[in-house]
């Protein structure tokens, strides 16, 4: 078994545990907390957008900042230059929280995406509630069907879907769906392996009208002008700035920006 076959089996008895506790009908009668920004909008402008991620650790480099404050470093990316940010809400795999959300949202202005291995319908409602304004659906780990049911429920509240992928092969029924946003991920969920170089050899196929993001393995300034090169409108960028202990400080000089 595979990392990404164990974290998506150890995903649907999460699930099944949380539904057990908090039946989904009182998810969908609760309220929602925050309105929904438009993650769309704001990673469609003239130069190369960044979502910057809040992820404590990770299955390919262990602990990476474990003591990070979300809401701190997310005022951080915002100040320099985000467009968006990433929370992981992976507990097991990625020492995420569900609670992360709203921290977040409650001190930033921008869209904040929730990054997890979204398996159920269960989970969109989850996400909607707790008021993220995106979420990932990664079709590497989701079968055809499930995606496509996944992703009209999540277009239905008006959340907005990043849906991505690492296997080129997925990219003809993604394209079917006339995605708005899709993501190609350099890093192999397989064996967690990441290349660079993939992200210009699948450029090609992914939908001219579409927000083209490229995620994982990107360091430094060099790389965010090869893959704007390759025709990318976003960077999905999270351990790399993690990694240094000042997140922020690492954005701005990811960007070529003075640090404030």
């Amino acid at each position: 078994m595979n990392i990404l076959e164990k974290i998506i089996q150890h995903k649907k008895e999460e699930v099944k545990e949380k539904s057990r506790l908090i039946p989904l009908q009182r998810i969908q009668n609760s309220q929602r907390l925050f309105a929904i920004r438009d993650f769309n909008s704001a990673l469609c402008q003239n130069k190369m957008q960044i979502i910057a991620e809040i992820k404590k650790q990770s299955p390919s480099e262990g602990e990476i900042m474990p003591e990070a404050n979300p809401a701190e470093i997310a005022v951080e990316y915002e100040r320099n230059g985000a467009s968006a940010i990433s929370v992981l809400t992976d507990s097991h795999y990625f020492g995420g929280q569900l609670e992360y959300i709203q921290q977040v949202k409650n001190v930033v202005d921008i869209p904040v995406l929730r990054k997890d291995f979204i398996i159920s319908e269960y989970q969109i409602w989850e996400s909607f509630q707790l008021g993220a304004d995106a979420i990932l659906l990664i079709a590497d780990a989701i079968d055809k069907e499930l995606l496509i049911s996944l992703n009209q429920l999540a277009l239905e509240l008006g959340l907005h879907v990043l849906i991505e992928t690492h296997n080129s092969s997925h990219l003809s029924w993604i394209n079917d769906l006339n995605p708005q946003i899709v993501g190609i991920n350099c890093r192999d969920l397989q064996n967690m392996k990441t290349d660079l170089t993939w992200l210009k050899t699948v450029a090609e196929e992914l939908p001219i009208d579409c927000i083209k993001v490229a995620e994982s393995g990107i360091r430094t300034n060099d790389d965010l002008s090869k893959i704007d090169q390759y025709g990318y409108d976003a960077a999905l960028v999270g351990t790399s700035l993690m990694k240094t202990g000042d997140p922020g400080n690492a954005l701005a000089t990811l960007l070529n920006r003075v640090p404030v």
